[in-house]
Protein backbone atom coordinates (compact mmCIF):
# COMPACT_ATOMS: atom_id res chain seq x y z
CA UNK A 1 0.00 0.00 0.00
CA UNK A 2 1.32 3.71 -0.70
CA UNK A 3 -0.09 6.93 0.62
CA UNK A 4 -0.69 9.22 -2.21
CA UNK A 5 0.68 12.31 -1.03
CA UNK A 6 -2.00 15.19 -3.06
CA UNK A 7 -4.72 13.16 -1.47
CA UNK A 8 -2.88 13.51 2.14
CA UNK A 9 -2.34 16.91 1.71
CA UNK A 10 -6.07 17.19 0.97
CA UNK A 11 -7.09 15.34 4.38
CA UNK A 12 -4.68 17.10 6.10
CA UNK A 13 -5.87 20.56 5.03
CA UNK A 14 -9.52 19.51 5.59
CA UNK A 15 -8.47 18.17 9.20
CA UNK A 16 -7.06 21.67 9.89
CA UNK A 17 -4.37 20.11 12.01
CA UNK A 18 -0.53 20.47 11.42
CA UNK A 19 1.64 16.97 11.05
CA UNK A 20 2.99 17.39 14.63
CA UNK A 21 -0.67 17.38 15.63
CA UNK A 22 -1.90 14.72 13.25
CA UNK A 23 1.51 12.70 14.12
CA UNK A 24 0.41 12.85 18.43
CA UNK A 25 -2.93 11.99 17.27
CA UNK A 26 -2.06 8.68 15.82
CA UNK A 27 -0.07 8.13 18.96
CA UNK A 28 3.69 8.40 16.96
CA UNK A 29 6.98 10.69 16.92
CA UNK A 30 6.36 13.09 14.46
CA UNK A 31 9.83 12.04 12.68
CA UNK A 32 8.07 7.74 12.39
CA UNK A 33 4.88 10.11 10.86
CA UNK A 34 7.06 11.63 8.23
CA UNK A 35 8.79 8.12 7.34
CA UNK A 36 5.80 6.35 6.71
CA UNK A 37 4.23 9.20 4.20
CA UNK A 38 7.35 8.52 2.75
CA UNK A 39 7.37 4.79 2.19
CA UNK A 40 6.80 3.23 -0.89
CA UNK A 41 5.29 -0.03 1.29
CA UNK A 42 3.00 1.15 3.96
CA UNK A 43 2.04 -1.75 6.46
CA UNK A 44 -2.22 -1.33 6.76
CA UNK A 45 -1.91 -0.76 10.44
CA UNK A 46 0.59 2.36 9.99
CA UNK A 47 -1.84 3.55 6.68
CA UNK A 48 -4.80 3.09 9.51
CA UNK A 49 -3.16 4.98 12.38
CA UNK A 50 -2.49 8.10 9.75
CA UNK A 51 -6.12 7.63 8.55
CA UNK A 52 -7.47 7.63 12.24
CA UNK A 53 -5.32 10.56 12.77
CA UNK A 54 -6.96 12.87 9.83
CA UNK A 55 -10.23 11.51 10.46
CA UNK A 56 -10.27 9.91 7.39
CA UNK A 57 -11.11 6.10 5.88
CA UNK A 58 -8.04 5.21 4.47
CA UNK A 59 -9.06 4.69 1.14
CA UNK A 60 -9.30 8.49 1.02
CA UNK A 61 -5.37 8.50 1.32
CA UNK A 62 -4.35 5.55 -0.61
CA UNK A 63 -3.12 5.24 -4.00
CA UNK A 64 -5.94 3.39 -5.90
CA UNK A 65 -3.96 2.58 -9.26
Amino acid sequence: MKINDFKFQIALANSGLTITEAAGRAGISRQRYAMILNQKNVTPQSVGKIARSLGVDVTEIIETE
